[in-house]
């Protein structure tokens, strides 16, 4: 599905029966009523009848099946109301009593990372939490475009922001377009769908050429206070969520790409507070 499949989708009325999304996440997968049956264990029979009206399935197929799909936990809920069911799963603010443990995994994963920058990013990629030393790095951006919480990737793409510190603007930018993307196919987010055909917006220049054989990872090469920064980056996420908000949270970890970007790295840290 391309983004303009995504768009138009999105656009259309949703669909109010189990059938008609199941349907939809089935399509949006690429799989064959025989595919997810197999997967699922059940006939393609059974499967038809369900996406047609003429089954009702219970709780635990609509769990299987959604499941099978991945489809977000978000949406889960949204397949469990349409075929008459609660809700399983809840979506907690990260201040709940509930989710101190994970709260404080994120904080201790942050800290832990200094004197390299870290960030939490939420699924539509607003700033939840940083490590100190991602605050230096943004000095000189107009106060207006950091009122919490900022997006992200907006900020990786505004003329007044990270744009023009970006060495390899080009390729960084191509790069995060192309996960965005990823992630407008596989969630169908009215919201990230939006942000995509936004930052396509901006005006960001082709890239000239394939990357060097000697890379092994797209960097983000950033100035900062005369100098250039490397980095390559990594992503962390909760491995067997149940919470909405823990499965849609994302940890942005960065790395020294070169030793010198190592060494400035510990002098910033040095001078930290």
């Amino acid at each position: 599905m391309n983004a303009h499949a995504s768009t138009a989708q999105a656009d259309r009325s949703q669909p109010v029966h189990i059938g008609d999304h199941l349907r939809e996440w089935r399509q949006r997968r690429r799989m064959s009523q025989l595919d997810l049956a197999g997967e699922a264990e059940i006939s393609a029979r059974h499967l038809s009848f369900v996406e047609t009206g003429r089954a009702a399935p219970s709780r635990d197929m609509v769990l299987r099946l959604a499941e099978r799909l991945d489809v977000p936990l978000r949406e889960r809920n949204v397949l469990l109301v349409a075929a008459g069911y609660a809700p399983a799963f809840q979506q907690r603010p990260l201040e709940d009593p509930a989710l101190k443990s994970a709260r404080q995994a994120i904080d201790l994963v942050l800290r832990a990372h200094e004197p390299n920058p870290a960030l939490a990013v939420d699924r539509h990629w607003n700033l939840v939490s940083a490590n100190r030393m991602v605050a230096p790095l943004l000095d000189g951006i107009p106060q207006r475009l950091l009122g919490q919480p900022f997006n992200v990737l907006r900020l990786a793409f505004h003329p007044e922001a990270l744009a023009p510190r970006t060495v390899n603007l080009a390729e960084w930018c191509g790069h995060l377009l192309e996960r965005l993307h990823r992630q407008c196919e596989v969630t169908a987010d009215p919201e990230l769908i939006k942000l995509y055909n936004d930052l396509k917006s901006y005006p960001i220049p082709a890239r000239a050429g394939p990357l060097s054989s000697d890379n092994v990872a797209i960097p983000f090469k950033l100035r900062h206070g005369g100098e250039i920064l490397s980095f390559f980056s990594t992503t962390m996420v909760f491995g067997t969520p149940v919470d909405i908000t823990l499965s849609e949270l994302a940890l942005e970890t960065f790395f020294p790409a070169d030793e010198r970007t190592a060494e400035r790295l510990r002098q910033m840290a040095a001078g930290l507070p």
